[in-house]
């Protein structure tokens, strides 16, 4: 059976404002934008309200009904950014969270409430905890997303059994449904003032009246249409999580549970034949903060050392702050990884030591900075390999027999002045960034036709003829003439070892 938790936070934009204002401690406080040279109200907190201060009303009508009212300017973004951060705090009670508008949000607690000690114990660790960082929160349980968030609002704490949703919410008002004002101020000129004045009237009528919103809100309450939700990140299939009587302090005690989680997740992978491509840490601080990490392997692996080896340079990532008092270890992508026959003498270099290398690199310098080069075909040099996953560098891929390139290409070749005795033969001398270098020898030219076809610009439609070219120094480069006569010019495309 599926059970959504839905969070309300009334009152969230006037709760950042307090939690960087301290001192506001006992004063009303509103959230004010400006439109027009216009002062007005966006978000009152509760002594505010409590004043008869309402979103709307200008600031000078508001500082007449409380005279101590703190302001400050309404952004949008931090409440938005809030949100998620809120959202993606919940990951400690499930993997499947998601804001819900710009004040609350949706957490699929099937089968996780269990670990807490059922759903009303979740609920009320959930507002405490949210109470303690400084936020008022509203709670509640349901089988379906639209009689969670009917429930939070209008009957907080509720934990509606599956299929008791009709009667729960029975007798709370209409605007339970999700609707628009307009709709509920029709709805209530009508006598309809609750959601069950609605169960017998006429499906028809009401679609009539009302449109298909109505009716569809009404439905997804009831579980008769399925509404959907969407998590802040996928929601892994394993997972290993930890709660702690006492916040972690120091950095020694975080390394030492996340090893314990790897541990853990590996003994259960064994025994299912699995591997995971990655592992993603989150830690959750005492100020409602998240700390995140992760790390990424070259393939499959369930080997628990090498795994939290890879985690040892991104612990600075996980500090605790003011105290952890949760941690939670989510794999990625989790593959078939069977049991793998090893050489009894361990001569050579075994593939499991290729790929521990692989990854502490990646894992050090990014994914993106590790990769080996495979053929593509392109008579351009600068377009003739591309980029692939260090473990697969060539494995189905063959470069071309005979073909001699530098160790370093430029992406873009460089313009250089040269000096030769005829256009068609190699140059004497060239200056390559405000340094001459006398040729001492030369070979080529290797002539590679252009690809007209795929560049409009007319130097792509020009053939480059290629030397391989040794200073006095023994350095060597790798230099084209591109064009021909008295109007060609030179270039360095790389550098020989």
């Amino acid at each position: 059976m599926r059970r959504i938790a839905s969070i309300w936070l009334p009152y969230l934009a006037s709760d950042l404002a307090r939690r960087h204002h301290p001192a506001w401690t006992g004063r009303p406080v509103a959230l004010i934008a400006e439109e027009a040279k216009r002062q007005f109200v966006v978000a009152p907190d509760a002594l505010a309200a409590a004043s008869g201060i309402a979103p709307g009303q200008t600031l000078a009508d508001a500082r007449a009904l409380a005279g101590d009212l703190a302001v400050t300017a309404f952004d949008p973004a931090a409440v938005t950014r809030a949100l998620d951060g809120i959202a993606q705090w919940c990951v400690r009670y499930t993997p499947a969270t998601a804001p819900t508008g710009d004040d609350g949000a949706f957490l699929d607690l099937t089968g996780s409430a269990p670990l807490f000690g059922g759903e009303a114990t979740l609920l009320m660790d959930l507002v405490a905890r949210l109470a303690r960082q400084g936020f008022t929160a509203q709670a509640a349980v349901a089988g379906t997303p639209g009689a969670a968030w009917a429930l939070a609002r209008f009957a907080p704490g509720m934990v509606a059994a599956s299929a008791t949703e009709r009667a729960a919410l029975a007798s709370l008002p209409v605007e339970a449904l999700r609707l628009t004002p307009e709709t509920g101020a029709t709805l209530r000129r009508l006598g309809l003032d609750t959601v069950g004045a609605l169960y017998d009237l006429s499906r028809a009528a009401l679609a009539r009246r009302f449109g298909e919103e109505l009716c569809r809100r009404l439905d997804q309450a009831l579980g008769r249409v399925f509404e959907p939700i969407s998590p802040l990140r996928e929601v892994p299939l394993w997972r290993e999580r930890r709660d702690f009587a006492e916040p972690l302090l120091q950095p020694e005690d975080v390394a030492a549970v996340l090893r314990r989680l790897i541990e853990s997740l590996c003994a259960r992978l064994a025994s299912e034949e699995l591997g995971v491509r990655g592992l993603e840490c989150f830690g959750f601080r005492t100020d409602g903060s998240t700390a995140r990490t992760g790390i990424g392997t070259s393939r499959p692996s369930r080997d628990p050392a090498h795994l939290a080896r890879l985690f040892v340079e991104k612990l600075s990532l996980l500090d605790p702050g003011e105290g952890m008092d949760g941690m939670v270890l989510n794999p990625v992508g989790i593959e078939t990884l069977a049991p793998e026959q090893t050489t009894l003498t361990r001569d050579g270099v075994q593939p499991g030591d290729l790929a521990a290398l692989l990854d502490r690199l990646a894992n050090r310098l990014g994914t993106t900075n590790v990769f080996a080069l495979a053929p593509v075909e392109s008579h351009r040099p600068e377009r003739a390999q591309r980029h692939v996953a260090p473990n697969t560098a060539a494995r189905n891929l063959r470069w071309p027999d005979g073909v001699r390139r530098p160790l370093r290409l430029f992406a873009n070749p460089e313009a250089i002045e040269a000096e030769t005795e005829s256009p068609e033969e190699a140059p004497l001398h060239f200056t390559w960034r405000h340094v001459r270098h006398c040729v001492h020898h030369a070979e080529g030219p290797e002539r590679i036709a252009a690809e007209w076809w795929r560049d409009a610009a007319p130097a792509a439609h020009e053939t480059r003829d290629y030397y391989r070219v040794e200073n006095e120094d023994g350095e060597r480069f790798w230099l084209y003439r591109q064009g021909a006569g008295e109007t060609s010019r030179w270039y360095l495309h790389g550098l020989f070892a």
